[in-house]
């Protein structure tokens, strides 16, 4: 009998590992997480330009910095300022970052290896040891390498390494200003952009653990208008969240709404913007400086004063401002400080570049 039951708990480790069983408490939202949809108002955002994202996306050379500058639009240059550790922890895959967030003294990155497939990991780096410990960007990259010097191995002591969860497609890692915990989507997918069902999960992430605390299943629906869930994920000073869509390709879908501890609700604003950014939709954040909401996708970003969404929406095209970079990375995320100052995550040889204006 104890044989038995030793591996009946093996078994159910293993299932819990691969995603099978979740570890943490589910709520099931009964009723529908989707507002009515009203009367919509398509916006000609004139400076706004669809970029369509490259066939292939460019590596970084081997230098100790890069920077990413606007070509078009407001301008801004991000420039490197942590290039992330490769190999990771025990020779772990790093190497496919999906999202990021600030907290002030941490900052939390998303790694989904395409080979876990809806599985990954949130590694912590705590910016204020990276500082006091005068990390270069060359030193922090090679923190777990094979050759690593006394000084790059000190700096393990900034990273603390998350546990293995489902975490779907893992863009959506968003920090509530209002109530500071840290959310994200489960947006499982059979291929990319392809959902597995028509739920949305929504989980709070413990700060501490590295994992999914509880989660919560609902249904965007609202007579025959329904979504899937969100992709991407972001809050206000409020504790408003938001996430964009583009289901017609050119077209930016915005939703605006609240999650709690058992209820999650949204609603299509009645602005949908008549160009987005670009193909694909790589993140959504929020400055709290000029409290405005960035959309993010290859090389392009919109954004738009979030005032200007309540009720039934008083956008203008010439309050919408727009970025065009020149360059082929992929941009995976974005995220600001209190003051303003914007983190860009990019992949392939993935870094976090910081920006050098606080309102553009």
């Amino acid at each position: 009998m104890k044989r038995v039951s030793g591996w009946l708990i093996v078994i159910a480790c293993f299932i819990s590992f691969v995603g099978g069983v979740p570890a943490h408490a589910m709520v099931k939202q009964r009723v529908p997480a989707l507002q009515p949809v009203g009367r919509l108002r398509m916006l000609n955002d004139t400076r706004v330009h669809f970029v369509h994202a490259p066939k292939h996306y460019a590596h970084t050379k081997h230098v100790v910095t890069h920077t990413i500058k606007s070509s078009q639009g407001a301008s801004v240059t991000f420039k490197t300022k942590y290039l992330l550790p490769q190999p990771g922890y025990h020779h772990q895959a790093w190497g496919n970052p999906q999202s990021l967030a600030l907290t002030g003294r941490y900052l939390y990155v998303v790694y989904c290896p395409i080979a876990w497939h809806n599985r990954g990991r949130i590694v912590r780096y705590d910016v204020k040891k990276l500082a006091k410990l005068k990390a270069t960007a060359t030193e922090f990259q090679h923190t777990y390498a094979k050759h690593a010097t006394a000084k790059e191995k000190r700096l393990r002591r900034a990273i603390k390494v998350g546990p293995v969860f489902t975490t779907g497609h893992g863009q959506s890692l968003a920090y509530d200003w209002h109530n500071h915990h840290l959310y994200m989507w489960c947006d499982r997918e059979k291929k990319p952009r392809v959902p597995i069902n028509q739920y949305g999960y929504i989980q709070q992430i413990s700060a501490r653990r590295l994992k999914p605390a509880y989660q919560i299943r609902f249904r965007l629906r609202r007579g025959h208008y329904a979504v899937p869930g969100g992709h991407v994920l972001a809050f206000d000073k409020a504790g408003r969240a938001y996430f964009w869509s583009n289901p017609a390709g050119y077209r930016a879908n915005i939703y605006q709404g609240r999650i709690s501890r058992h209820k999650v609700s949204f609603r299509l604003t009645h602005q949908v913007l008549r160009r987005g950014p670009g193909t694909h939709v790589q993140g959504i954040a929020v400055n709290p400086h000029n409290n405005r909401l960035y959309l993010v996708a290859d090389g392009s970003i919109a954004s738009l004063p979030i005032r200007k969404l309540a009720g039934r929406g008083h956008l203008t095209a010439k309050q919408v401002r727009w970025t065009r970079f020149a360059s082929r990375r992929e941009f995976e995320g974005l995220a600001f400080t209190t003051s303003g100052h914007g983190y860009l995550l990019t992949n392939h040889d993935p870094e976090v570049l910081r920006g050098n204006r606080v309102s553009w």
